[in-house]
């Protein structure tokens, strides 16, 4: 879980690991280095979710190749399967959100990057997120999560880091450093 003040740099981070701006340095999955393999195939390893999503098309189906994961996805996330129906225009924040989500999830990522994806959600549809976070987390999908809520942080991180200065520091206070904390993420 990475955290820090607005303009530190969080989202730039997580953008230069998927590898969507012009960057410095070498990033692995595992013994994969980005730089070695195409673009769309590092993205099918490593999904980014950014805090607010893109859309293309006029019409939210558009966007999917519907399927039984997708659909089961779209339930987990407290949206109905007629949302493949509904025009993007009409779409709150929240939804654009969950279904970015979706989205990525789609992919059966390896990796997850994931920015504020529950910062504009209520706290029931957030619980929601939360629990199928931790069920990718369990599943063996490390993520590397941005959240300026710190106790979505002490429910979810087993390490946190601040981004300061360029820089990012390990925070005391994560759920891996207590006794049964996660081992990923």
């Amino acid at each position: 879980m990475i955290s820090g003040s607005s303009g530190a740099g969080k989202s730039l981070f997580l953008r230069a690991i998927v590898d969507l701006d012009v960057n410095e340095g070498e990033v692995f999955f595992g013994d994969i280095e980005r730089n070695v393999i195409a673009a769309h195939i590092w993205r099918s390893l490593v999904a980014f979710v950014p805090a607010q999503t893109g859309w293309w098309a006029d019409k939210v189906g558009d966007h999917f190749e519907q399927s039984e994961l997708v659909d089961e996805i779209l339930l987990k996330v407290g949206l109905p399967l007629e949302v493949f129906d509904w025009q993007v225009s009409r779409l709150s924040s929240g939804e654009m959100q969950r279904l970015g989500l979706v989205r990525a999830l789609a992919l059966k990522p390896k990796f997850l990057l994931l920015d504020e994806p529950t910062s504009a959600l209520d706290k029931k549809t957030t619980n929601m997120i939360e629990v199928l976070i931790k069920e990718q987390l369990d599943n063996g999908v490390g993520i590397i999560m941005i959240s300026h809520d710190d106790e979505q942080v002490k429910r979810l991180a087993n390490r946190s880091f601040i981004l300061e200065n360029g820089e990012l520091k390990p925070q005391k206070s994560s759920r891996g450093s207590k006794k049964g904390g996660r081992k990923n993420g």
